[in-house]
């Protein structure tokens, strides 16, 4: 047997078999930051863009994207998510570039025999893009980035924190 899990002994791509595994509650987080010029994120706060309310929106839309994992990425499980939470918070401080930006904290839930994180990682994405998406017409030099998972619990691999050693 291959020791790599998504492949067969032939070498072919498959989805892992989780039936032998047991069932826990499983939590995964993820974040992602979007920068944008200053005036873009007043625009948010004040409710002034042309679209709508910006992070109600992403907040959906996350929710969404979350729920339709498995349809995107190949070998990913559906697993019946229990919840998805979408936080958000302001980056005033400006970067290097003089951007300020939108910080997505991004959970999902389940209880199940496989984790939720590219649940939490797409979910997080998607607000991101979203955010872009709405405010694109004002400021296409919005960027994305790191968009990386925070934090999973359960299963048999336990508790795992980014910048925690194992």
């Amino acid at each position: 047997m291959s020791d790599l899990t998504h492949f067969s002994d032939s070498g072919r791509a498959r989805m892992v078999d989780v039936s032998a595994k047991a069932g826990t509650v499983r939590v995964a987080i993820a974040s992602g930051v979007i920068r944008m010029q200053p005036v873009t994120l007043e625009r948010i706060r004040a409710g002034k863009i042309a679209k709508g309310d910006v992070l109600t929106v992403a907040d959906v839309g996350a929710v969404m994207a979350a729920k339709r994992t498995p349809d995107i990425i190949p070998m990913c499980h559906p697993v019946m998510l229990t919840a998805v939470e979408v936080e958000f918070e302001e980056i005033n401080e400006a970067d290097a570039e003089g951007c300020v930006g939108i910080r997505v904290m991004a959970s999902a839930t389940c209880t199940g025999q496989t984790g939720v994180e590219m649940e939490a990682l797409t979910a997080a994405n998607v607000a991101l893009l979203t955010i872009y998406d709405m405010c694109k017409a004002m400021d296409r030099g919005m960027r994305i980035e790191n968009v990386q998972l925070e934090e999973k619990r359960g299963g048999k691999s336990g508790v795992w924190k980014r910048g925690e050693s194992k």
